[in-house]
Parts: C-alpha cells; structure tokens; sequence
C-alpha cells in the first residue's frame, strides 16, 4: 500500500505540471488568436492521460486503505462527515478529483468536434481551467510540502 500511495503522491507533481501547462497552452493561444497545432493537441491528450492514470491509481489506493472499516468503526457516515480531516480525505478530494477529471475529458472531447482553432481553445481553456481550480483546492497542500 506504501508503494501505491508513493506512486500517487509522486505523480500528483506530473499531473499538476502537465495541467498547468496545457491550460495556459489554451488560454493563451486563446487570447493570442493562435492556431491550433499537433503539438497543442499533444498538450492536451497528455493532460487526458495523465489525470486519467491518476484517477486509476488513487481508486486502487481507495480501496487499498478501506475507508469503509473506517466508516464502520468511527461510528458511520455521521461521524465521518462532522471529522473535516477524514471527510477530506474519504469524501471531499475523490469526489472533487473525480469532477475535475470529468471535466478535462469533456474537455477534451469537445474540443475535437471544433474545426477552427479560437473554439478549440475556448473550450480547452474553460474546460481545463476548471478542472485546474478543483485540483488546486483539494490538493493535500501540508502532505506536499
């Protein structure tokens, strides 16, 4: 379980890289009226992919830890939502991460339907903003540092 949550924890820094860039890559190139390229394209199929191993990874460590014996044996969901720490990490950072998630893949999937570059920026841009605030909010900012 050390090594899974290792991997997450490491990762965490990647994905963070990976969707700064790829949202200021958007918007950027939004404002700038750029035109969208292969390597804009690359950017964000990378933030895709990178979120997306992320979520696999934290699932398995979810699991991995058993937060329903903890439920069980704190008294239930009650007690669990009047403790911030544990309702933080049992609730609040996998349902969050899960939306931002969600929005980068809309995102993305979106933006493959534009044919010009200023939509498919707009949508990357608001998509992965988005997604990039939700991030930044729930990320465990005392574990990282």
């Amino acid at each position: 379980m050390e090594i899974v949550q290792f991997i997450h924890s490491k990762w965490a820094y990647l994905v963070l890289l990976v969707l700064v860039l790829a949202t200021f890559n958007a918007l950027i190139k939004f404002f700038g009226d750029k035109e969208f390229d292969a390597k804009d394209f690359r950017i964000s199929l990378f933030a895709l992919i990178t979120m997306h191993i992320q979520l696999l990874i934290g699932i398995v460590l979810f699991f991995m830890k058993d937060y329903f014996s903890t439920i069980e044996q704190i008294g239930g969901m009650g007690e669990l939502m009047a403790n911030k720490a544990l309702r933080n990490l049992v609730v609040e950072h996998p349902l969050t991460m899960i939306i931002a998630v969600a929005l980068v893949t809309i995102g993305y999937s979106k933006h493959k339907k534009k044919l010009t570059s200023k939509p498919k920026f707009k949508l990357l841009a608001i998509f992965y903003t988005l997604a990039l605030v939700l991030v930044l909010a729930k990320i465990p900012w005392n574990l990282w540092f």
